[in-house]
């Protein structure tokens, strides 16, 4: 691979990126991406995800234009609606209303728009039963404001993605990672990579980087995140090593958002160190709201019953890890395992059974046992056994007199057989990142655009804080993804 030249070169070959490329190709520039993997593992953390994407609509009609519907299903599933205010609504909530207001405007209100555009390029979208919808009274009814999933979940999504680019006339670069960006004069015009340990400059008359946060390398882990992340899985890719981010800072760009948070679930504890793309993210386990979790010292630490799943799943990860031993134990008994996610389903997993509670106690690895069996006594006594089940709303089936309570669908743990699981904290993606402008520029220290720089992705810093409404992160990737490749498009054809 030789030195070369292009009007914008995309970094990563992600989501965002992706994205980002079609969107300049549409401009008429020439467009080029980079993927510091291999094509077997490209996509970056993309193509980890189940593919879920929180975009604003108002019922079924809104829902034919991102995905076919057959009658039956117009008339017989309840797939709700989300609107603008709910969106915004959970973004301040989950965030704690420190989201950033123009970044958060663009992402809700261009949702819709960048969805039916994915689509007009070829991206395919289905509706979400596996994971956002409970059956009711032989009705199937969505929850938690999602009802759209990339079809063939990151693995789909990126596939279709590279087959547009491609065809858009857009070569991806494999296995040629960007080291450095060349600035002259305080303008952006290009990258220095390496190519198989060749290393070759790329130039460019703009620059978009999308090659996601810093949650695979350790270091940056621990000095950002704090103390024992460096113990944290990685559910995604092992090339999100902050380069992106890093290089633009080294040319004094701003840094943005929450440095020191991330995107963090529960995910099995024997998991390798990365994601594995054989499983995907099937090594999540997210059905805990149905259940309850015990730390090795046999207690109960987190009101599992909060929320809904989508907006309690991206903390609770770093609430794990900051348990003893970095670990916890899933608890079920039989009247909610078929009513498990599917990943609880798959033969890799840490999972013990028991016919009854004293059996299952000698099982739970690392678990304090007496106190363990104390537990599941108070717990079963306080469950409020006179509010009706339901998982598909906010049922106020709770508990009462326990130190730490839980809010909804609490049921008593008394009916064998009896399954557990055991998880650790999954890191998805860090949410600290660089400061753009609403036109996806990337901004220096002075406040001030940095010439034919742009950004897109997990690298962008701002969106997220503490916590994330599920399914928003492929939609922010794709939005901010277009209004980079827009952004950088215009800006090469002002330069011609």
């Amino acid at each position: 691979m030789d030195d070369f030249q292009v009007d914008v070169l995309v970094v990563g070959a992600g989501n965002a990126a992706a994205c980002a490329a079609l969107a300049a190709r549409e401009t008429g520039a020439s467009v080029a991406m980079l993927e510091a993997a291999p094509e077997a593992e490209r996509g970056g953390n993309s193509t980890y995800t189940a593919g879920a994407m929180r975009v604003v609509f108002h019922g079924v009609d809104d829902l034919v234009q991102l995905y076919d519907l057959t009658e039956d299903e117009k008339r017989d599933v309840d797939f709700g609606s989300y609107t603008a205010d709910e969106y915004l609504d959970d973004m301040g909530r989950v965030t704690n209303y420190r989201c950033d207001p123009e970044l958060t405007d663009i992402l809700i209100g261009r949702s819709f728009e960048t969805m039916k555009w994915m689509r007009s390029k070829g991206v395919r979208f289905q509706p979400s039963y596996g994971r956002q919808a409970f059956k009711v009274n032989g009705k199937y009814k969505f929850w938690g404001g999602l009802a759209v999933e990339a079809w063939g979940g990151g693995p789909g999504l990126v596939d279709l993605e590279h087959k547009a680019a491609i065809k858009a006339g857009i070569p991806i670069h494999y296995e040629t990672a960007a080291v450095s960006l060349i600035e002259e004069d305080g303008v952006v015009r290009g990258v220095i990579a390496r190519h198989k340990g060749r290393k070759i400059r790329i130039g460019a008359k703009a620059v978009v980087l999308a090659c996601g946060g810093f949650e695979s390398n350790a270091e940056m882990r621990t000095r950002y995140l704090g103390p024992t992340w460096d113990l944290a899985k990685v559910r995604g890719t092992r090339f999100n090593t902050g380069a992106g981010i890093n290089m633009a800072l080294a040319i004094g760009a701003k840094p943005h958002g929450n440095w020191s948070g991330g995107h963090a679930v529960g995910w099995d504890m024997n998991a390798p160190e990365f994601g594995d793309l054989d499983v995907g993210d099937n090594f999540q386990k997210h059905s805990y709201p149905l259940g309850i979790m015990v730390n090795a010292n046999g207690l109960r630490f987190v009101d599992e019953g909060a929320d809904f799943r989508n907006y309690t799943y991206a903390k609770y990860g770093a609430v794990i890890l900051a348990q003893p031993q970095q670990f916890a134990w899933q608890i079920f008994d039989s009247k909610v395992l078929d009513k498990l996610r599917d990943e609880y389903r798959i033969k890799r997993m840490t999972k013990v059974r028991a016919d009854t509670i004293e059996e299952l106690a000698t099982k739970l690895e690392g678990v304090n046992q007496e106190q363990f069996l104390k537990t599941i006594k108070e717990w079963n006594a306080a469950v409020m056994t006179d509010v009706p089940f339901n998982p598909a709303v906010k049922d106020g089936r709770g508990t009462r007199g326990l130190a730490v309570p839980k809010s909804n669908w609490a049921n008593t743990i008394d009916q064998a057989p009896f399954e557990a699981y055991a998880v650790t904290c999954g890191l998805t993606f860090t949410f600290g990142g660089l400061k753009i402008t609403n036109e996806g520029e990337v901004e220096n220290t002075d406040g001030q655009p940095i010439p034919g720089l742009f950004a897109a992705g997990e690298l962008v810093g701002g969106l997220f804080y503490h916590n994330y409404p599920g399914g928003t992160g492929l939609v922010s990737g794709a939005v901010l993804g277009k209004l980079a490749g827009d952004g950088a498009g215009k800006y090469v054809a002002g330069k011609n």
